[in-house]
C-alpha cells in the first residue's frame, strides 16, 4: 500500500527547518563553575554524604560536629576578610582626602617624575585618583608628599 503526500514542502523550506531545529537544541546552557566553596555548596555536600552514608555504618556524631564546626569558621572567616578589605578602602579614602592641598610627586607613563598640587579627590573606581593640576593620578602611583611651599 502507498501514502501519498498530502501537500508539497520544498526542500528550501525543509532544510531551514532542520537548521532551526538542530540550531535550537545544539546549543547548551553554559554553566560556570564556582571558584569558591560558600556555606550553600559546603551544606549540599554535607546533606549528599548524609543521604549516601551507609546504614550499617552511620556516620560519626563527632565527624558532623568537626564539619559544621568548619562551617562556621569559614562563615566568620569570609566575614572577617570582607571587614579587612572595607577597612582597607576606608583607609585609601582617608589617605586621598588628607592629600588635597599637599604637594604629591608622581612618576607619569613615560617614566618623568612630576611634582604639583594636588587638588581633588575621585573615589569612582576600586582606586581613589587624585587630581594634580590637570592629571588624574591613582593615590598607589604618588610616590612622595611634601608641605606646599608658599
Amino acid at each position: 500500500m502507498t501514502i501519498d503526500a498530502v501537500g508539497s514542502v520544498s526542500t528550501a523550506a525543509a532544510n531551514a527547518t532542520e537548521t532551526a531545529a538542530a540550531s535550537m537544541y545544539a546549543t547548551t546552557p553554559v554553566r560556570t563553575p564556582k571558584q569558591t566553596l560558600d556555606s550553600e555548596a559546603f551544606m549540599s555536600l554535607l546533606v549528599a554524604q548524609l543521604r549516601n552514608q551507609d546504614p550499617s555504618s552511620p556516620m560519626d556524631t563527632n565527624q558532623m560536629i568537626a564539619q559544621t564546626t568548619q562551617l562556621a569558621m569559614m562563615e566568620k572567616l569570609t566575614a572577617l576578610s570582607t571587614t579587612a578589605d572595607e577597612n582597607f578602602s576606608l583607609q585609601m579614602r582617608t589617605a586621598a582626602a588628607a592629600l588635597v592641598g599637599q604637594s604629591v610627586t608622581y612618576t607619569d607613563a613615560a617614566g618623568t617624575s612630576i611634582t604639583g598640587i594636588a587638588t581633588a579627590v575621585s573615589y569612582a573606581g576600586p582606586v581613589p585618583q587624585v587630581t594634580v593640576g590637570t592629571a588624574t593620578v591613582a593615590l598607589d602611583a604618588i610616590s612622595g608628599v611634601t608641605a606646599p611651599t608658599g
